[in-house]
């Protein structure tokens, strides 16, 4: 393991030679997919696709200044990347903390292998090093200092209570919001698909990742007052570009945002295979300055899978059962 990690921060630190940054360029359709239209005239954005890459979504520290890698060098992040979330090569006691992975005395679960993961084996295609675009670094702007101390003391109230209630659990861990799915949606460890359909006056979006579904009307009806988990979406043609902004969120989506959080996100056909994505969070109580990332939907073969997400209906149970067994024999939790 030892070796492998030395392997990365290797050729991690030999990429970070000094470079202009210059910003992606935005996508720019096909002449082809510029005439691609639905019955009822509208662009044609919809498909099956995924949205796997190896691109963090955030640049690595070892990688600052360098918004892009040239062919040689992306093919060795990649392989590197390959090696280093390989679960089958890691140390069934020791984890793999740079990959996320605590080793089995600290609670560490390994028993995944790496025949169930679907994440990205490349870059984007234009070897971005992040998908953040904006701020320039590649990074999510710093949190205001009101949400940053919310944020210590959510940590801290979790960390003494997180066995008292399936509350005190996370949204994942409750089946609620799948982890990729967002919105916005991001890249993940699996179940990085979605399929877009197109009805007259409608767009849906369903993500694979605890099939989630948004149903988002595009007559210019105002937002309703409801909160959702995945907020209230509403949809517009800008050229060929869909437009859909997402507001009324109850919060606790990931990355911090909260209940605030406005959402736009860009959906835009490039080609026959390719949609664009691109979506900006602005939270003024969490984030100091809004930020954008921007992925490619790349058409797939074959449809959707179910994600039954049985930690939900048995993980769960399991958690708060072995807690209070815990205390019925006097034993500490494990925190």
């Amino acid at each position: 393991m030892s070796n492998r990690h030395g392997l990365l921060g290797i050729l991690l630190a030999a990429l970070t030679t000094a470079a202009v940054v210059v910003p992606p360029a935005a996508a720019q359709p096909s002449d082809a997919a510029s005439t691609m239209r639905t019955a009822d005239g509208q662009p044609d954005i919809s498909g099956i696709f995924t949205f796997r890459t190896l691109t963090p979504f955030q640049r690595p520290a070892a990688l600052e200044g360098r918004d892009r890698l040239d062919t040689e060098e992306a093919a060795q992040f990649e392989a590197a990347e390959r090696i280093r979330l390989n679960r089958d090569l890691f140390d069934p006691e020791e984890g793999a903390r740079s990959a996320g992975y605590q080793p089995r005395a600290e609670g560490g679960v390994l028993s995944y292998n790496e025949f169930w993961y679907e994440r990205g084996i490349e870059l984007t295609s234009d070897k971005r090093t992040s998908l953040i675009i904006d701020p320039p670094n590649g990074r999510l702007p710093p949190m205001t200092p009101e949400a940053a101390q919310a944020r210590r003391e959510r940590r801290d109230y979790l960390e003494a209570h997180r066995y008292d209630s399936y509350e005190d659990r996370s949204l994942f861990d409750r089946c609620i919001m799948g982890f990729n799915s967002g919105p916005p949606m991001s890249s993940g460890a699996y179940n990085n698909n979605v399929q877009i359909l197109q009805t007259p006056g409608y767009v849906t979006i369903v993500n694979e990742m605890v099939h989630n579904a948004r149903i988002i009307p595009l007559d210019g009806r105002p937002h309703g007052a409801l909160r959702q988990y995945a907020g209230d979406s509403r949809g517009r043609w800008e050229g060929n570009t869909l437009v859909v902004e997402t507001t009324n969120f109850i919060g606790g989506q990931s990355r911090g945002t909260g209940p605030n959080m406005h959402l736009v996100e860009r959906f835009t056909r490039i080609d026959g295979d390719t949609v664009a994505y691109e979506f900006t969070v602005t939270d003024e109580t969490v984030y100091t300055q809004p930020y954008t990332a921007l992925m490619p939907l790349r058409r797939t073969d074959g449809t959707l899978f179910e994600y039954a997400c049985h930690e939900g209906n048995y993980g769960l149970t399991g958690i708060l059962a072995g807690a209070r067994r815990l205390e019925r024999l006097g034993r500490p939790l494990r925190r």
